[in-house]
């Protein structure tokens, strides 16, 4: 009947389906949630994109994908300018002259390198010669106490439910310290929110595709039928579960939110607001109408959308959303990945069946360099 079986209606199940349908193939797409576009899923409320499931911006250095994305919809030209707030205190993000200056009082990109690298040679000496152990450390060794201190430590621990003592250095390779005065969280070259909310991308990727919403693969027909048929299974759930969990259990972080209207067309002045302290219980706080709405279209909207987004430990029932990336869940997967190398006529695709944390455009990058024709 198919040519492909696409668990999962996210970006990489919604990009396969579209190259397929161009090449000629038929799919069918089943998503166990009651809507199609995966975490990408916006809701309209008070005439405003509301995105269910986080911030979501959209930036690549790939023109490929850019041009691809934007042939299926016309993406706008909002730029990413996080503010952190620690006790009140505001803060530029990424770390920029403008964070420097705010911190210390400093003007030159040499008094804000000066005092960064007197900050990283304490922490540096403190360790007597040996490698940093956890998080904290590194950390310290890359940035120094003060930016530590509020704008990583809290916020951080908040996010992984665990103290950065607690946690792997490997997790901090690096922290990127920009001495420009530019608030631009990304450095890729393009950048932007569809036009019309990312619903407009999942419906223009599955435009004449067939799908089935509220239908979960493990709990359907489709899970020990599905050779019968499709001729292949693209699947985009967790990677545990497609085994069984046989070898054991990944562990994810996941996040949940409170969503409320608020009556003033302006609330906090900025789409993203990061709350880097444990007074705040919230890791963050999102104000949607600024990822499309801009000058005078903010005002002529009379109310706004925010949500309060509080990290967890992921829990059965929760939508699993980051892997957690310590030593014993990378082993743990990468036995997985060799068990999913073996299946035959199975594609995993995605975060969750690959067990790793993308951004959106290397998704779609990988779909678009699959060679399908081969498949």
């Amino acid at each position: 009947m198919f040519d492909y079986l696409i668990v999962g209606s996210g970006l990489f199940g919604a990009t396969f389906a579209y190259r397929a349908k161009q090449l000629g193939k038929k799919c069918l797409v089943i998503d166990k949630r009651p809507q199609l576009g995966g975490n990408v899923y916006s809701e309209e409320v008070e005439g405003i994109h509301v995105h269910k499931y986080g911030a979501h911006i959209f930036h690549t250095n790939n023109k490929q994908v850019w041009d691809f994305v934007n042939g299926i919809v016309e993406f706008n030209r909002y730029t990413n300018c996080p503010i952190a707030d620690y006790k009140g205190e505001r803060y530029n993000l990424p770390f920029n002259m403008n964070t420097f200056s705010r911190m210390w009082g400093v003007k030159t990109p040499a008094e804000a390198q000066a005092k960064i690298e007197t900050q990283r040679q304490e922490a540096i000496a403190a360790l007597n010669g040996r490698e940093p152990q956890n998080l904290e450390e590194q950390a310290l060794c890359l940035v120094g106490k003060d930016i530590f201190e509020k704008l990583i430590k809290e916020y951080t621990e908040k996010q992984w439910g665990r103290s950065c003592k607690e946690l792997p250095a490997f997790i901090i390779k690096r922290l990127p310290v920009r001495l420009v005065y530019d608030n631009n969280y990304f450095n890729d070259k393009y950048q932007g929110i569809p036009i019309g909310g990312y619903n407009k991308l999942i419906e223009g990727l599955l435009e004449g595709v067939e799908c089935r919403t509220n239908t979960d693969f493990f709990a359907s027909e489709w899970c020990k039928s599905w050779r019968d048929v499709a001729k292949c299974l693209v699947y985009c759930g967790p990677l545990d579960q497609y085994f069984d969990y046989q070898l054991g259990r990944l562990d994810w972080r996941t996040v949940s939110f409170k969503t409320r209207i608020e009556d003033t067309p302006n609330y906090q002045g900025n789409a993203v607001v990061n709350y880097t302290s444990h007074e705040v219980p919230y890791t963050r706080v999102i104000e949607h109408k600024h990822f499309e709405m801009f000058g005078q279209e903010v005002y002529d909207c009379p109310r706004t959308v925010v949500s309060e987004e509080y990290s967890t430990e992921y829990k059965e029932g929760m939508e699993p959303f980051y892997p957690v990336n310590d030593e014993r869940n990378n082993q743990l997967a990468e036995q997985y990945r060799a068990l999913a190398s073996q299946e035959k006529d199975v594609i995993f695709g995605g975060r969750l069946a690959q067990y790793k944390y993308f951004d959106m455009a290397p998704v779609i990058e990988q779909v678009l360099v699959l060679k399908m024709e081969a498949l």
